[in-house]
């Protein structure tokens, strides 16, 4: 038996007077089903939320958002039923049953019974930012006003895919150097927590003393043994206390410039900001969003807050009457050829076009760029491995040149 909730409803009677009051169903579409029955045409409907001991305890779910590539999928899906003829509930309800993540199936199910009961798709999707970002609730809210609704999430379904695309570079870019640190940490914990015990102890029994390298590797093994659980304890506590604190504000402000100022990794870091920027500014002004609007919407997408920064004063700039391209030349993070390009974009009225031209060229920059670093990084990371695990292994040996003196 489905569980029922109490719903605060707001409707016109035959006569055009507003009508509110509380019903009970299992959903608002139900609700909504009840009213036309009574002859009522439903204006608004909303839950009741339970408080005290009757409200329901849910604990936080790690991993519960949607990722970004079943983001893209359904984006496209959506797009490719509405562009076929199907209805919005149609296509909602597909995607609905088709969707195998459960917690993105509830989002869906919630959204179209508010689509149902007559609410708009962007206004619906925005009770949800957890699952749909800001961008393309706008870009639908921009579609469903201009009638095009169906070509506005083509665009979302592409863009979703290009930052996809983007992520996963960068990804397979990482991959190689962070497997082999970890397994370098793994290696010498290994080695100090079982290997050099077993030498320090037959060293000891022949008595005599040990060389400098091999002293200090015996005395990282006793700390290691002794202190070995705190060290986990803190730096679990350090990962969750990361994660709490990465994305706010006094703590970006301090890390994003100096991921901008790193050799080498600086220029890849600022090149995945500027194809974010570009390609989700173009996207949202070919899809009828205001600039004004978009500007406010981009300057958090970019993932530096070099960059937010820069946009914020960029729109301010515009909505004191300036260009676009004018107040860029004043952030050295944009670099010339992208203000003489939008510049360019701004006199031909094709500004959007050329925001995805950029985002095409620093796309392909991220990708030679992680190619290059990959084939770099990778001859790096062997030789700081065997130097690591060789330096040990000749501490560990060194003794044994004196074996044969201290039996004597």
């Amino acid at each position: 038996m489905a569980a029922t909730a109490t719903y605060e409803y707001a409707v016109r009677d035959r006569s055009g007077k507003v009508v509110t009051g509380k019903i009970e169903a299992d959903s608002p579409a139900a609700v909504a089903t009840k009213l036309k029955g009574m002859g009522y045409a439903p204006v608004k409907i909303s839950e009741v939320k339970t408080s005290g001991m009757q409200m329901e305890i849910k604990l936080p779910k790690l991993g519960s958002k949607v990722k970004l590539k079943e983001l893209a999928v359904f984006s496209r899906q959506f797009a490719t039923m509405l562009n076929s003829g199907l209805s919005l509930l149609r296509a909602l309800t597909i995607l609905e049953e088709q969707t195998e993540n459960k917690d993105f199936v509830k989002i869906l199910t919630a959204v179209r019974q508010d689509v149902e009961v007559g609410n708009a798709l962007s206004a619906s999707m925005a009770k949800h930012p957890d699952y749909f970002p800001p961008l393309m609730i706008n870009m639908i809210k921009a579609g469903e006003v201009g009638g095009f609704l169906d070509g506005v999430m083509i665009q979302v379904a592409e863009n979703f895919e290009a930052e996809h695309k983007l992520r996963s570079r960068i990804k397979s870019a990482m991959t190689y150097p962070v497997v082999v640190f970890v397994l370098a940490i793994l290696a010498v914990v290994g080695m100090l927590i079982f290997v050099v015990p077993t030498f320090a102890d037959m060293f000891k029994n022949l008595g005599g003393e040990l060389p400098a390298p091999t002293q200090v590797l015996v005395v990282m093994s006793n700390g290691l043994k002794t202190g070995g659980p705190i060290i986990l304890v803190a730096l679990i506590v350090l990962y969750v206390v990361w994660h709490r604190v990465k994305h706010k504000d006094w703590v970006r402000n301090k890390l994003d410039p100096l991921k901008l100022k790193l050799p080498v990794f600086g220029t890849l870091f600022q090149k995945i900001a500027l194809s974010r920027f570009t390609r989700n500014l173009g996207t949202m002004i070919s899809s009828g969003v205001p600039i004004l609007q978009s500007l406010d919407i981009v300057a958090d997408t970019a993932g530096n807050v070099v960059v937010r920064n820069a946009v914020r004063d960029v729109q301010e700039s515009v909505r004191g009457g300036e260009s676009l391209s004018e107040p860029l030349e004043k952030h050295p993070v944009f670099p010339p050829m992208v203000v003489q390009m939008l510049a360019v974009g701004e006199d031909t009225g094709a500004l959007d076009t050329m925001l995805h031209k950029i985002s095409d060229f620093y796309d392909q920059e991220v990708e030679a760029t992680t190619e290059a670093l990959a084939s770099l990084i990778e001859p790096l990371m062997i030789a700081f491995l065997g130097g690591i695990i060789g330096s040990m292994i000749i501490a560990l040996y060194m003794p044994i040149f004196k074996v044969f003196d201290l039996i004597k």
